[in-house]
């Protein structure tokens, strides 16, 4: 698709509204016609009844059977509303997105962890955050795949195959949309999926015999049989009686039997209709990537479609709640033996199907994710996708920004740093940047290995564990203050350089903590320890000193600075990344304007 993705969400928002009018416009008809067909059935059939008697009959069943066509169209009908509907509030938060709102989604904070390389400094999770800008993940196993895939990079193979198979997803974006819709409207929980995977691997001890085949129809024909015979008065109304309730015994001795797998398996059948739903759609989709395909190829039975598997599966769970219905308890169990077919029933499907059900769950959720990436591209097309080389290390990036950023205030800096024992030191003021950018690089590199664009015009990087300690906080529950969970994080660092994992390290104000000789002495051995341990990072800090270190490391160190232009008491900032050490600073001022009174 060319042209901005406003246009096209205005586009589509348009059509559903258009699609909503015609649809609550039919149902107010398909209300009116089953109010008259109503009216019609009772007057026209009371009055054959007076005139003709018993053949008041005909009229009355035309009237049910007419009454009961248009109760299916009208629910077909509300389906369509929802679905509409559905759609309708997609197109407008995109919109919204596009706007930078975007903070009323779920903002995947159950998903941090407790200790984590990166994820609490880059705001992996939580409000305003990395998962809640980039998720449309509406299953539990989409949102967890997700979050998964933000904590841990993934091999440069499924990152290069993920990046194919977005780049053909995001052009269509008809078939995304409803995808997404069908994930909406009932969501598919980890409670589910666990449900059936447990009834999957029980082995099933009741009606497997192949003589239930034979027994079932008899047993059926036989009840059946004397029934009607005692309305034709063929047996006395005894007999039957007694035959009635022997029947109704042996079946409620059966029914317990099939009782357990129906309480296991109760109460999923609306997300088994939305897990059938999107692995139909799934099935529907023209692929043209190899991992796409791939998705499709997985899922599908030997002799059947995943889709039609599914939808059956749902058909034996509606079948078997008609046991609860009185027809069902005194008809349907007692002659037909019902609960005992739905469970000869069940065990076929499970038989057929049992290395199927975690593929097709595991499916659902790369498909969440791939649309949430697909979205991102179509939202953003001018961001790159990010190329891999296997040397270590390497960030060559041009025009790297933000994306949490508005595109309004977001200021984008090129940023190179190439091989090993490379430490670049960021100085400046207060509020000039050096934070974002430092943050600019990891969330990009996290995005990077999770197969999406990054917000950059290009971008090359080496498969990298990234680590960082910018944002410590205390915890008071376990005793332990900021300086001592910072050393924690540093002990953490160290230990990874030295067991030689590829790392690129992100550091901001280091020892912060504690008094400024100290904090100086122990930043300056850290980076040569870094620096010894052939370790890559970028470091920011207000501590101009440690740029001097410089004259001792030529070929490991480089300096940038971001600097503040000051007239009078008023500070502007230009949030560009410049060589060289900063000159400039902007603390006094800050505090003047605060009201601290300074000596001259």
């Amino acid at each position: 698709m060319k042209g901005l993705p406003q246009h096209y969400y205005q586009q589509e928002l348009k059509k559903f509204t258009a699609q909503l009018t015609l649809l609550q416009n039919k149902r107010k008809q398909l209300g009116w016609m089953r109010f008259a067909v109503f009216t019609a059935t009772v007057v026209i059939a009371s009055r054959v009844f007076i005139n003709f008697g018993w053949l008041g009959v005909l009229p009355a069943i035309t009237g049910i059977g007419i009454l009961l066509y248009l109760v299916s169209l009208d629910a077909a009908n509300k389906s369509s509303i929802r679905n509409t509907t559905t759609l309708i509030q997609i197109n407008e938060e995109e919109l919204a997105a596009l706007e930078h709102n975007f903070t009323k989604r779920e903002d995947g904070h159950r998903f941090m962890p407790a200790e984590h390389a990166y994820a609490a400094d880059l705001d992996i999770f939580g409000k305003a955050s990395i998962y809640q800008w980039l998720s449309r993940c509406y299953t539990e196993q989409g949102r967890s795949l997700l979050a998964n895939n933000l904590l841990q990079p993934l091999s440069t193979e499924k990152v290069m195959q993920r990046q194919q198979a977005v780049k053909e997803l995001a052009q269509n974006l008809e078939w995304r949309q409803q995808w997404q819709a069908f994930s909406m409207q009932t969501k598919i929980t980890s409670d589910t999926e666990a449900k059936i995977a447990a009834w999957m691997l029980r082995e099933e001890q009741h009606f497997t015999a192949y003589g239930w085949k034979i027994f079932i129809p008899v047993y059926s024909a036989v009840g059946l049989g004397a029934g009607i015979a005692t309305l034709l008065d063929l047996i006395p109304a005894t007999i039957f009686s007694l035959l009635f309730l022997s029947y109704l015994i042996f079946s409620l001795f059966l029914s317990k039997k099939a009782s357990k797998p129906y309480i296991h398996l109760n109460g999923i059948v609306k997300e088994t209709g939305t897990l059938q739903s999107l692995i139909n759609w799934l099935e529907t989709l023209p692929a043209q990537s190899p991992h796409l395909q791939q998705l499709q190829t997985g899922i599908q039975p030997a002799r059947s479609k995943a889709g039609a598997e599914l939808k059956q599966l749902k058909n034996i769970l509606d079948r078997f709640d008609l046991r609860n219905s009185m027809a069902g308890f005194i008809f349907l169990n007692t002659f037909l033996l019902w609960d005992v077919r739905q469970m000869i029933s069940l065990n076929k499907w499970r038989n057929r199907n049992k290395t199927l059900v975690k593929e097709w769950f595991d499916a659902v959720a790369e498909t969440e994710v791939l649309h949430s990436i697909s979205t991102l591209h179509f939202n953003h097309p001018a961001w790159a996708f990010p190329t891999f080389i296997d040397k270590h290390f390497t960030f060559d990036g041009e025009t790297v920004g933000h994306p949490l950023l508005a595109e309004s205030q977001r200021v984008n800096n090129s940023f190179q740093l190439e091989g090993v024992a490379k430490i670049n030191l960021v100085t400046g003021s207060n509020m000039a940047g050096k934070s974002t950018f430092l943050r600019s690089l990891g969330v990009n590199i996290v995005l990077a290995q999770t197969g999406a664009p990054v917000c950059a015009k290009r971008l090359q990087l080496s498969p990298v564990q990234l680590v960082s300690s910018m944002r410590i906080t205390d915890n008071l529950a376990e005793n332990i203050s900021t300086f001592y969970a910072e050393l924690k994080k540093l002990r953490t660092i160290i230990e990874m350089t030295k067991a030689k994992q590829p790392l690129f390290i992100l550091l901001d104000e280091i020892l912060r903590g504690t008094n400024s000789y100290d904090r100086h002495k122990g930043s300056a051995a850290l980076i040569r320890q870094l620096i010894k341990e052939s370790a890559v990072a970028v470091i920011a800090t207000h501590d101009v000193e440690l740029a001097q270190i410089e004259n001792e490391y030529p070929q490991s160190i480089v300096n940038y600075h971001f600097d503040v232009e000051v007239e009078g008491e008023e500070l502007y900032f230009d949030y560009k990344l410049k060589a060289g050490v900063c000159k400039s600073l902007n603390a006094s001022i800050l505090m003047k304007k605060i009201g601290i009174e300074l000596p001259e």
